[in-house]
């Protein structure tokens, strides 16, 4: 079966029920990431995750087919998450599928790779597997869902407002949402006795734009402008932001560039374009320079490569964050020398 990032929600229940593997695409990876984890959380009994990653399966195309249909040492249940690039699992799926015994849930996010990708083709017509492929949100709906999320929270926004704490989550509902808990907190609001939000309150519970956070950031290391990165990574450690957020910021900006990218298409005149996605809502006007830089730097192969080298780099955070500082400020510094290559 196959879902779009519209009809997921109402998809996921029937999935979980009837479906033994999962392939989530797209070019968002944070909402194939939520995705996963709803499946994971619909599960009859999810038991034990057991994580590979899709180097692994494609070394070894029998494994994921060898520990689907293994039990725990106690034979308590489990569920398979593998993290890969692109087609990187497509072997080890077609093995697990041409299988004769049902094996355990598996959940693959996929980044870098499309609901046309070779490891979809084989799942999307299976009764027994779910395809779902996800875009990267735009300001104007991540700013109507800030503003759905303010009602239950007992927040009134403002529509200025609205955005800006969008723009500060870069567009991550997830920050957003935990921005609406602390607003409300602060302004003691509920349901039943609303309150409404303003500017003063949100600089008071110390919500950051993104011209205080990653931005700046973000924009000197994929525009090639290397002469800045040591200073911006100097500001990161002054304040105190978590290199795995500040990725979080580069993840999403890579998946905003493949978005762009795809409508794109043969285009030569980015600029023409990008003041088209301006005009549609689909692109901040305040991005819009940078984003006709790092186009021209990021596209076909080289951004596949870019979105490769920033999911490598996340696993390395994770598996090493007493070094993850040292680890960014390296990874970055590459990055940016990449950049500036052009």
């Amino acid at each position: 079966m196959k879902a779009s990032q519209k009809d997921f929600k109402s998809l996921a229940p029937r999935a979980a029920r009837e479906a033994r593997v999962f392939f989530f695409c797209g070019p968002d990876e944070a909402g194939a990431s939520d995705a996963a984890h709803t499946i994971a959380g619909l599960l009859d009994d999810p038991g034990e995750r057991i994580e590979l990653s899709g180097a692994e399966l494609k070394r070894d195309p029998v494994r994921l087919g060898d520990e689907a249909r293994s039990t725990s040492l106690f034979g308590d249940k489990r569920h398979i998450w593998v993290r890969a690039s692109g087609d990187e699992a497509h072997d080890a799926v077609a093995n697990l599928i041409g299988g004769d015994v049902e094996g355990c849930p598996v959940l693959i996010v996929a980044t870098g790779a499309s609901d046309k990708s070779r490891t979809a083709k084989l799942l999307a017509a299976r009764p027994d597997a779910l395809v779902a492929m996800f875009y990267p949100p735009d300001l104007r709906s991540v700013t109507e869902t800030v503003r759905q999320m303010a009602g239950p929270a007992g927040l009134r926004l403002g529509g200025d407002l609205a955005e800006r704490i969008a723009r500060a989550a870069a567009l991550d509902t997830r920050l957003a949402q935990s921005e609406l808990t602390k607003l409300a907190l602060y302004l003691d609001a509920s349901p039943e006795s609303p309150r409404t939000a303003d500017i003063a309150a949100l600089e008071a519970i110390g919500a950051r734009t993104e011209d205080d956070g990653f931005a700046t950031l973000v924009s000197a290391v994929l525009s090639g402008e290397t002469g800045r990165v040591g200073a911006e990574l100097r500001r990161m450690r002054e304040l105190g932001l978590s290199p795995v957020g500040v990725l979080l910021a580069f993840e999403r900006r890579a998946a905003q560039l493949a978005q762009l990218a795809g409508r794109l298409g043969r285009r030569s005149d980015i600029q023409a374009f990008l003041k088209e996605e301006t005009a549609a809502r689909r692109v901040f006007w305040k991005d819009e320079r940078e984003l006709n830089e790092q186009l021209r730097r990021w596209r076909g192969r080289r951004l596949a490569r870019l979105v490769e080298r920033l999911m490598e780099l996340h696993r390395s955070l994770l598996a090493n964050s007493q070094n993850a500082e040292l680890l960014l400020a390296r990874g970055l510094t590459d990055i940016a020398r990449a950049a500036a290559q052009r």
